[in-house]
C-alpha cells in the first residue's frame, strides 16, 4: 500500500507520462525519480515474472531487468537445476517457483514472460491474463488455431498489454522493407514466398534413450495439457530439438515461421487466409523425434496468395544463399510485385526490378520510427497501456495460419476459412483438429470460443 498522498503502485504504472507514447524516444527516468541507490523506488517499478527459464526465457528476462524501473520478483521451472540458476542471478529480489500458478498469484507481478515450452504457452497466456498479468509470450503464441483465438480474446476481455516474442520485428531492416512495400512502388503484389531451408541430415538431432527424468524435475508438470511420454532429453533440452516433436511444438512451421511470415504479414496487412493447402512429410530425417521434415504450404488470400517452404534436409537459399555453402540455416520472403520483386531475410534486403519498369531503385523515406526493443516496447506499454507492435491481437491471425497450415497437412487436404465466424467451413473433422485435446486435469478454456 503507498504511503498517503501518493499514487498507488498500480495507478502510477497505469497512468505514468514518464514514457513516451511512440517508440521513438529513448527511455529515461527524472533524477527526482530515482531513489538514494539510484532506483526508482519499490512502488514505481514494474515488477516482471520469469515462467519458464530455458536460453530464450532467461534472455528475454534480462533485457527487462536491466533497466532501472525493472525488478525480478520471480522465476519459474519445474525443472529445479533451472529455476535456481536463474534465482542465483535475482536473489536479492526474486524468489523461485515450480508451479507457475503460484506465480500468477503474487500480487507484485505486473508482467509475466512466459518462455516455457510451446504446448503450454495457450493456457498459461489465458491464465495471466485472467490473474490481470500483462503478458510476453515467446512464439510460438500458440500451437493450434482455437488456442490462438481463445488466446486473442482473453486478451481483449480482461484488457491486458501483450507482446509476442518475434523480436526480429523490433529490427530496423524489417522497417525498411515494409516501407518498400508500402510505397506501391513495387506494383501489385499477388504473391509472397517465405521459406526456412537447413540440412540436419538423415542423424536429426539425434537419438536418445527415455528413461527416468533427472532429479528435481517435475516431468508431469513440464508435460501439462499435452500427452503424457516417457521423458526423452531431446524433448526439453531447447527450442530447436523440440520443434522435433509434433505434440509439443507443431513441428517446425510453428518454431519459425512466426519470424519469418511476420514481414508479409505486416507490411501486407494481411488477415485470415481463405483457403489453407499443405503437404509434405518426414522423408529423410530418422532421429527420436516424429515431426515433418518437409512441408510445404499454400494461403489463399482474397487478392493473392503467399507460400511456406520448409526443408531441413538441404539447406540452399536461393538469392539469399550467401557468399559460401556451408551447411547452415537459411531463411527469407520474396515479395513479387508487377514492378519489381523485393527479397529479404533477418538483416538485409534487396529490390530487383522488372524491366525497365522500376527505374528509382532509391529507398523511399523512412517513416517508421525505431524500436527501443522488442522487450522495452513491452515495459513502456505496461505504463501506457498503449499496446506493443506485436500484441496478440496483432499477432493472432498469422498464429492461425500456421495452425490451419498444420490441420491441412494432417489431412492431406486443403481447409477453408471464413474470417467473418472465424471458424473452419464445412469440414468437421478439421474443425476437431483445430482444438487439442488436454490432458487432464487440464481444460481448455472453451468459454472463449463460445
Amino acid at each position: 500500500m503507498a504511503p498517503t498522498g501518493t499514487l498507488s503502485r498500480r495507478k502510477f504504472l497505469e497512468s505514468s507520462a514518464v514514457l513516451s507514447a511512440c517508440w521513438a524516444a529513448p527511455y529515461v527516468l527524472s533524477a527526482g525519480a530515482l531513489g538514494a541507490d539510484n532506483q526508482p523506488p519499490p512502488s514505481e517499478r514494474i515488477g516482471v515474472a520469469l515462467i519458464g527459464c530455458g536460453g530464450m526465457g532467461m534472455g528475454n528476462l534480462a533485457n527487462c531487468a536491466r533497466y532501472p524501473d525493472v525488478v525480478v520478483v520471480a522465476v519459474c521451472d519445474v525443472w529445479q537445476q533451472r529455476r535456481e540458476a536463474a534465482l542465483a542471478k535475482y536473489e536479492k529480489t526474486a524468489k523461485a517457483y515450480r508451479d507457475y500458478r503460484e506465480v500468477l498469484a503474487l500480487k507484485e507481478v505486473d508482467g509475466v514472460i512466459i518462455a516455457s515450452p510451446p504446448h503450454w504457452h495457450a493456457l498459461q497466456t489465458i491464465e495471466a491474463c485472467e490473474a490481470g498479468k500483462d503478458v510476453y509470450v515467446q512464439k510460438p503464441m500458440t500451437i493450434y488455431l482455437d488456442e490462438a483465438l481463445a488466446v486473442r480474446r482473453a486478451a481483449e476481455q480482461h484488457r491486458r498489454v501483450t507482446q509476442v516474442g518475434t523480436q526480429i520485428h523490433a529490427g530496423e531492416n524489417y522497417r525498411r522493407v515494409v516501407e518498400w512495400v508500402r510505397s506501391g512502388r513495387l506494383g501489385k503484389i499477388s504473391v509472397v514466398r517465405t521459406f526456412l531451408a537447413g540440412n540436419q541430415g538423415e542423424e536429426g538431432i539425434g537419438h536418445a534413450q527415455p528413461g527416468d527424468p533427472p532429479p528435481g524435475m517435475d516431468w508431469n508438470l513440464w508435460c501439462g495439457p499435452a500427452p503424457l511420454r516417457p521423458y526423452n532429453p531431446l524433448m526439453c533440452a531447447n527450442a530447436s530439438t523440440n520443434c522435433s516433436f509434433m505434440d509439443y511444438s507443431g513441428g517446425y512451421t510453428p518454431g519459425m515461421a512466426p519470424h519469418i511470415i511476420d514481414l508479409p504479414y505486416w507490411a501486407l496487412e494481411l488477415g485470415f487466409p481463405l483457403v489453407t493447402s499443405a503437404a509434405g512429410g518426414r522423408y529423410v530425417v530418422r532421429d527420436c523425434g516424429d515431426a515433418y521434415d518437409t512441408q510445404d504450404v499454400l494461403w489463399q488470400f482474397p487478392d493473392m496468395t503467399m507460400t511456406w517452404m520448409l526443408h531441413l534436409c538441404n539447406s540452399y537459399g536461393y538469392d539469399l544463399q550467401g557468399p559460401d555453402n556451408k551447411i547452415r540455416r537459411r531463411l527469407g520472403v520474396y515479395f513479387q510485385g508487377v514492378n519489381g520483386t523485393l527479397f529479404a531475410d533477418y538483416s538485409t534486403h534487396k529490390v530487383v526490378p522488372e524491366g525497365d519498369r522500376l527505374k528509382d531503385l532509391q529507398p523511399p523515406e523512412k517513416s517508421i520510427p525505431p524500436s527501443p526493443g522488442h522487450e522495452r516496447e513491452w515495459l513502456d506499454a505496461i505504463r501506457t497501456r498503449q499496446q506493443p507492435s506485436c500484441n496478440v491481437s496483432y499477432h493472432y491471425k498469422l498464429d492461425a495460419a500456421i495452425g490451419l497450415a498444420n490441420i491441412s497437412y494432417k489431412l492431406q487436404r486443403s481447409v477453408r476459412f471464413d474470417p467473418a465466424t472465424e471458424k473452419i467451413v464445412g469440414d468437421a473433422e478439421a474443425a476437431r483438429l483445430a482444438r487439442p485435446v488436454y490432458r487432464d486435469p487440464w481444460k481448455f478454456p472453451e468459454k472463449y470460443l463460445t
